[in-house]
């Protein structure tokens, strides 16, 4: 369970991970959808090829109300393995880079995984979990991370790399290493910029799981579906498509999909402090 290739999820921390419950995951294995390893003393194990099939299910049947039945057809139509998969699935497989930076900014510090999680109020457990998979926690957990370690979320995941894109072309956006369920961040503009230009996709159900702040200011347009903006805990804002919303990135602020589908929405900061 050490090597990045080799990672063993047991049942309730694949669960997690998927956004679902331990005994859905047990169900979807009676229907067929999803086989897991077993220990030699015959405990569920969930490979990385496996979580990203998970997360694949999950959607199916969230976005689209598939049955199992129409699920397997699915995947079957789409290759959904971890050779041929489509992108989105396979991305999960492969991007580490955000839990292999918190671990060494960890180590730089001098830092035991108990204190950093004890100072951030999260879990050894949870944190140990992003460390080695990149994934597991909620936007507003990564952001107080990233705080923490004085850097920014977006430079954990990848962003503030040297080549500058100029052109971004629909449909071909970098995304984001997958962190938190639900929740797909793609690059609109890449490089050193001024300004951190996003494309976010969010999940029925998905949010920030709590609230948090940072330097700078932010403008966020509804694209598709509908978003609840919530600032210094106490003032609500129920965005539509064709609304925006500009805010001091200094308020407390969090958020959530209010749609019963995919909610997409052009979220800018300036300067690049998320």
């Amino acid at each position: 369970m050490n090597g990045a290739g080799n990672v063993r999820y047991k049942v309730a921390e694949a669960a997690r991970l998927a956004g679902v419950s331990a005994s859905t995951l047990r169900l979807w294995e009676t229907q067929g959808l999803v086989v897991p390893e077993r220990s030699a003393t015959g405990h569920r194990q969930y490979t990385e090829a496996d979580l990203a099939r998970l997360k694949r299910i999950s959607w199916f049947r969230a976005e689209r109300g598939l049955n199992p039945a129409a699920i397997r057809e699915a995947l079957e139509a789409e290759g959904a393995n971890e050779d041929n998969g489509p992108a989105a699935y396979a991305e999960s497989n492969t991007d580490l880079q955000v839990g292999r930076k918190l671990r060494s900014l960890r180590h730089g510090a001098g830092k035991t995984l108990e204190q950093v999680a004890s100072d951030v109020g999260i879990a050894a457990s949870v944190l140990s979990t992003l460390e080695r998979t990149s994934q597991g926690v909620s936007v507003a957990v990564l952001h107080n991370l990233a705080e923490y370690f004085g850097t920014t979320v977006s430079s954990l995941s990848g962003e503030e790399e040297p080549e500058v894109r100029a052109l971004v072309r629909a449909g071909e956006w970098r995304n984001w290493p997958r962190t938190t369920p639900g929740v797909t961040v793609q690059l609109l503009a890449e490089g050193r910029n001024q300004m951190d230009c996003h494309r976010f996709v969010l999940a029925p159900g998905a949010s920030s799981e709590g609230a948090y702040r940072h330097d700078g200011e932010e403008f966020v347009y509804v694209l598709s579906g509908r978003v609840e903006f919530i600032l210094d805990s106490d003032q609500f804002y129920d965005l539509h498509p064709g609304d925006s919303l500009y805010f001091e990135s200094r308020r407390r602020h969090a958020w959530s999909n209010r749609h019963d589908g995919e909610t997409v929405l052009l979220w800018i900061n300036t300067p690049p402090t998320f």
